[in-house]
C-alpha cells in the first residue's frame, strides 16, 4: 500500500532527530540526579526549610517528567513501526488511519521536545514574571490588554504552569491597564521571553459607536523569576519606594490594606509593582527582586550589544517597534514581524495556543545565535 511505503519513509526519517533529542537531554544524566533527589529527600532533616524542599520535589516532577516523555517517545516510535509491519504482513488497510494518526502524534510531540532543548539560556528554565501595559488609546487598549492577560492565562493552563497576580489595575470601563503576573513552570521564562515586546490589535472597536477600524498598542515586558540572590548593587538613593492600597482582580489573595509597592528606579526608569504578598515587607522583598532581575537582563543585554555591535531588543521595546500584529478586521491574521511566523486562526490565538510564535522565536534565536558563531 502506497500508505504504508509513505509512512515508513516518514518514521524512518524521525529517527535521527529522535536520537539528537536524547542526546541533547542527557537522560543518563537526570537519572543520576533523580537519584541524589530521592536520596535527598529520605533524610530527616528535609522538611525543615520548606522551600528548599518544594523546590527539590519540582526539580524531581520535572526530571522524572522529562525522562518518561522521551522514554514514551522511543516506546511510541516501536509502536509505530510494529504496526507498520503488521499492516504489510496482514494486508489490512483498517491500520492505515490508525497509524497516520500515531505518526502524527508522535511527529509533533517530537518537535515539542525538540524545541525545549533550545532552551540553555542561563534563566530560561526559570518562572517568568510577565508584566502587560496597556498604551495610549483609553478603553480599547485596555480591552486589548485584557484580552492578552487571559491569552497568557489560558496558555499557562495548557503547560500545566500556576499562574499568580502580582499587581493588578482594573481599566476605567473595561479591561486593565496594567497587569503583572508570575508564572510558574519549568522553562517559563525560556518560552516567553519571546513575548517582550509591542503587541498590535487591529479591529472594529466595540467601543466606537461609529464602527470604525481602530489599532491598539500593548507593551509586553517579560524577566525571569530569580530565586538566587542577585548581585547588582540599589544605591538608596537611586530608587524611589512608594505605597497604595491594593486593587483589582485578587480577591481574598491581595490586601485591601496600603502594602501595595512601588519601586522606581531612577537612573534607567524602570518602575516595579507588587501587591500580591501578605504585608508590606513581602511585597517590598519581592518588588526589590523583580527590580534586581530586571537590571540583570538589561546589564546582560548591554554588554551582548557591546560585544557584537548591534542594538539589542531592549532598545526596540517602543511604540513604533511591534513585534506581532493581531488582525481581526478586514481579514483575520496573527503575523510575527521578527520570524514571519503567521497564522489565520485568531482565535485560536487569543484562546491561549501561542506554541506556534513561541517556538518559531526559539528557532529564529537559535538560528541566529549559529549565524554568530560561524
Amino acid at each position: 500500500m502506497v500508505e504504508l511505503d509513505q509512512f515508513k519513509v516518514t518514521l524512518a526519517a524521525q529517527e535521527q532527530p529522535l536520537q539528537e533529542v536524547k542526546a541533547a537531554l542527557d537522560l543518563a544524566g537526570k537519572k543520576n540526579r533523580i537519584a541524589e533527589l530521592e536520596k535527598t529527600m529520605e533524610e530527616p532533616s528535609f522538611w525543615e526549610d520548606a522551600d528548599k524542599a518544594t523546590r527539590t520535589m519540582q526539580e524531581l516532577k520535572n526530571l522524572k517528567a522529562t525522562v518518561e516523555t522521551c522514554e514514551g517517545l522511543e516506546t511510541k516510535y516501536d509502536d509505530i513501526q510494529t504496526l507498520i509491519e503488521m499492516a504489510y504482513e496482514e494486508n489490512d488497510e483498517s491500520l492505515v488511519e490508525e497509524i497516520g494518526e500515531s505518526l502524527e502524534e508522535f511527529q509533533n510531540k517530537l518537535e515539542e521536545i525538540r524545541i525545549s532543548t533550545l532552551l540553555s539560556g542561563e534563566y530560561d528554565k526559570d518562572n517568568a514574571i510577565l508584566t502587560i501595559h496597556a498604551g495610549a488609546g483609553g478603553t480599547e487598549s485596555c480591552d486589548w490588554a485584557g484580552m492578552l492577560y487571559r491569552m497568557y492565562t489560558r496558555w499557562a493552563e495548557k503547560k500545566g504552569f500556576a499562574v499568580e497576580v502580582l499587581d493588578y489595575l482594573d481599566g476605567e470601563e473595561a479591561g486593565v491597564k496594567s497587569v503583572t503576573i508570575q508564572i510558574n513552570g519549568e522553562n517559563a521564562y525560556g518560552y516567553l521571553k519571546s513575548e517582550k515586546g509591542v503587541h498590535r490589535l487591529v479591529r472594529i472597536s466595540p467601543f466606537n459607536a461609529a464602527g470604525k477600524r481602530q489599532t491598539s498598542f500593548v507593551s509586553c515586558d517579560v524577566m525571569p523569576d530569580i530565586e538566587e540572590d542577585i548581585d547588582i548593587e540599589i544605591r538608596d538613593e537611586d530608587i524611589r519606594i512608594d505605597t497604595y492600597r491594593s486593587s483589582g482582580a485578587g480577591g481574598q489573595h491581595i490586601n485591601k490594606t496600603s502594602s501595595a509597592i512601588r519601586i522606581t528606579h531612577y537612573p534607567t526608569g524602570i518602575v516595579v509593582q507588587c501587591q500580591n504578598e501578605r504585608s508590606q515587607f513581602q511585597n517590598k522583598d519581592k518588588a526589590m527582586q523583580m527590580l534586581k532581575a530586571k537590571l540583570l537582563i538589561l546589564r546582560q543585554q548591554e554588554q551582548a550589544e557591546k560585544e557584537s555591535g548591534i542594538r539589542g531588543e531592549v532598545s526596540e521595546i517602543g511604540w513604533g517597534h511591534q513585534i506581532r500584529s493581531y488582525v481581526l478586521q478586514p481579514y483575520t491574521m496573527v503575523k510575527d514581524l521578527r520570524t514571519n511566523v503567521e497564522t489565520g486562526n485568531v482565535n485560536s490565538v487569543l484562546d491561549g495556543n501561542i506554541d506556534i510564535f513561541i517556538n518559531g522565536y526559539l528557532k529564529w534565536l537559535s538560528l541566529g545565535k549559529q549565524e554568530q558563531d560561524a
